[in-house]
């Protein structure tokens, strides 16, 4: 259901260096997780899906307003591209699967327009989302992935943020028992 809550807000026009005071906050109650939920329903290509497995979710902010949102879930299962970089035999892959974290959701809201924001988010959460992660689940991930739509995105704030682009995948889906694109 959509509100007045996430109704387009002021556009912000300034490039990344420019916004004050840029953090990322955790949704940690209930009625942050319906406004995250309905932010991402309404504004991401892909919808509102709970998130599998264990997961973090972001509010990204600055002191001009809320720029864009990151959820966090369990891995892939298997990943030729991410299991061959790591260098996974099949049983070593799933003990230790819960280490990979994947980032399942990056929206930048629509109004924000802000040169170098997306690489500079994904440095931020990055860098904090182990500390997080061990905080709530008492372990650190070593790994953050994530799948982009070739057809869609170029992965370019990937790159800027130092993310390792590792190859294409099948694109079967993330728990594929059928060889169904």
């Amino acid at each position: 259901m959509k509100t007045a809550k996430t109704e387009p807000q002021t556009p912000v026009l300034a490039p990344a260096n420019e916004l004050r005071n840029v953090r990322l906050e955790l949704v940690s109650n209930k009625s942050d997780s319906k406004l995250w939920n309905e932010y991402i329903d309404r504004y991401h290509y892909l919808g509102y899906k709970t998130l599998p497995g264990a997961q973090l979710r972001y509010f990204a902010r600055s002191d001009e307003g809320l720029l864009g949102l990151f959820g966090f879930g369990a891995a892939a299962w298997k990943t030729a591209p991410r299991d061959n970089f790591i260098g996974w035999m099949p049983s070593r892959g799933e003990e230790r699967l819960h280490l990979v974290v994947n980032n399942a959701r990056f929206l930048i809201l629509p109004w924000i327009q802000s040169k170098h924001l997306a690489s500079k988010l994904l440095g931020l959460v990055a860098r904090g989302i182990t500390n997080d992660w061990h905080d709530r689940y008492g372990y650190r991930p070593v790994l953050l992935e994530t799948f982009v739509e070739k057809d869609r995105f170029l992965g370019t704030c990937y790159r800027a943020a130092n993310w390792i682009f590792l190859g294409h995948t099948q694109g079967r889906g993330k728990l594929d028992r059928t060889n169904a694109h």
